[in-house]
Parts: C-alpha cells; structure tokens; sequence
C-alpha cells in the first residue's frame, strides 16, 4: 500500500507508511501470527445408527481481537485537511508560547497526532492539568480538554503559567474551537486567545480514500484500489465512518472467509 494516491497523481496525500511484509515470515493477514484461527459453526446431524456427525458450515464465527493501529509518524496521512497541525508539531519547539491547541470531529486523527508529538518530544500524556508534574523543556499532551467533566480552571491556568516559566510546551486538543469552550476565568480565556489553534478539517475524497487504505493497512488487509474508489462516495463523510465500515468488511471478510471485494463491500453497505 505504498504510495496510494488517491486524487489521481496530484500529490494531494502523502503516505508515508513503509511496507511490512507478511507477519512472522508467515501467511498470516495480521500483524500478530500467533492469533488463533476463528472458530466455525458447526452443524450436528445423526445417523441411522443415532451417531453424530460434526459437519462445518461455510460461514465462520469471527473472533473480535482488537487490532493494533499503526501510530508513527511515517503512517501519518498528511493532505490539506490537517496538514497545517502537522506543520505545527514539525515546527516544535519554535511556538510562539507554551500552548498549542488542535481541534476537529471525532476520529480524525487527533489523538494519533497527539501520540506522533509524544515520540518525537519523549513527553508525558496528561489526564487532568497538573503544574507540578511540569519539568524545564517538557512537553506534554491534555486531550480531549472541552470534554473533561468539571474542568479545574485554575489548575489549567497555573499549569500554562508553569509551562511558560520552564519554556515548557504542551499540545491540547479538543472537538471544538478554543472560543467556544466555556471558560469563566478571564486570565485563562486571555491566554487561550494569545495561543495557536488549529482546525483538522472534514474529510475530502483524497482524505478518506487514504484513511480507509489506512485502516485496511492497520488490518493487514490487501485490497485493489477499485475497492476503495467504490467506497468513497458512498460512506459517510466523516473519520469515525471510515474506521467503522473498515472493521464490519473486516468482521464479513472473515466470516466468510473470503477475501475484500467490491461486492463483500456492497453487501456490507447495504446491510447498513
């Protein structure tokens, strides 16, 4: 899946994923080749002489292991949709100041963003803000900020106070904008509106082809491009649709133990 250019050649996404190869040296679709086979369903029929007989059906019972999706920085889809937050992390620690905010929908690729910016900063994931845990130079990550439920403004200011004060750097992100959090502390607003924040927007059809290469990839599983140009204009338009229709071709795939098809995907979308 090399080098999949979806917009036709255009340079529009940039994959930079390198080949893996078959896992464990083996045949194995996935990356762990110790996964045991998936249990079939079994028809029981008696003979005259009241034995039973074990007859195995074509369709198998999937067992869900949770896959593993890559998290590196050379399987980060860079297009114009989020390309800017990515300048910005590639930028650090050159900020204007210590916070850096990255917002969008659900799914979009925040969160592996987020996990790109700890590798390459050797930084510490936060669960709450915390100005004691704050080291000279550090940097840190505060996800999913206008979801946390009864959020500690204070803390929230003392901790960009603290990160200013050891040239510190923290990436927060968020579904919404930083002018539409609710922030009752003036000091803290002030000092949100003083920082960088940037849009990871709605996916384009490059986008998404490329996503759902992606989640294939992560899958360890082959398709043909005109599996994917089917897909595209006939999903939902958003990053978690991607990875959702993904996993039920996944799950249908090996059900039916057969390989991804354009018809095994119009099955699957129809069933919708």
């Amino acid at each position: 899946m090399d080098h999949f250019c979806p917009d036709g050649g255009r340079g529009l996404v940039r994959l930079y994923r390198r080949a893996a190869g078959r896992a464990g040296g083996g045949r194995h679709r996935r990356a762990d080749p110790l996964c045991p086979r998936p249990l079939q369903e079994k028809r029981v029929l008696r003979t005259r002489g009241g034995r039973r007989r074990h007859l195995t059906g074509p369709r198998q019972i999937p067992i869900p292991f949770e896959h593993r999706p890559a998290l590196q920085r050379d399987d980060y889809l860079v297009t114009p949709a989020n390309a800017e937050a990515v300048a910005w992390i590639d930028r650090w620690p050159d900020w204007p100041g210590p916070l850096l905010a990255v917002w969008g929908p659900e799914g979009c690729g925040k969160s592996h963003l987020a996990q790109v910016f700890l590798a390459r900063t050797d930084g510490r994931l936060l669960t709450m803000p915390d100005a004691d845990v704050v080291e000279a130079g550090g940097a840190y990550v505060l996800e999913d900020l206008d979801r946390i439920p009864s959020l500690d403004e204070e803390a929230l200011f003392h901790l960009f106070n603290a990160l200013k004060s050891a040239e510190g750097r923290i990436l927060v992100t968020a579904r919404t904008a930083p002018a539409r959090w609710s922030i009752a502390l003036a000091d803290l607003t002030s000092r949100l509106k003083g920082s960088p924040a940037v849009e990871i927007t709605a996916p384009d059809d490059a986008l998404l082809a490329a996503l759902l290469v992606k989640h294939f990839s992560d899958r360890q599983l082959r398709v043909d491009a005109e599996v994917v140009a089917y897909m595209v204009p006939r999903m939902n338009r958003t990053f978690q649709a991607a990875a959702d229709l993904v996993a039920a071709i996944d799950a249908e795939a090996l059900a039916r133990k057969r390989a991804v098809t354009v018809p095994l995907v119009r099955k699957v979308l129809e069933a919708e």
